[in-house]
């Protein structure tokens, strides 16, 4: 038997949108989709080739306003994208 975990993942309302409706044409509930794809994400990579990671150039720390030492706030600029004065 698989061991199966339940966890939250913060996804573009767009991609989810995409996926959830790739599920229905292939009869797959949301879950095995993101299963599926996960899986052949991950076996694309077992080549020993490193994932790309991109890098950003420039810039010269953290934006005005957010505090490093909370993990809300950084978590939130990341991925969201927020301006700074919204995250106050």
């Amino acid at each position: 038997m698989l061991d199966i975990m339940r966890t939250t993942v913060a996804i573009a309302d767009e991609l989810l949108a995409s996926a959830k409706f790739e599920a229905r044409q292939r009869g797959l509930t949301l879950g095995q989709y993101i299963e599926q794809a996960l899986r052949s994400q991950l076996a694309g990579q077992a080549d020993g080739t490193p994932p790309a990671i991109p890098v950003r150039r420039g810039g010269s720390g953290l934006r005005p306003g957010v505090d490093a030492s909370s993990y809300r706030t950084l978590l939130q600029a990341m991925e969201e994208g927020l301006p700074v004065e919204d995250l106050r």
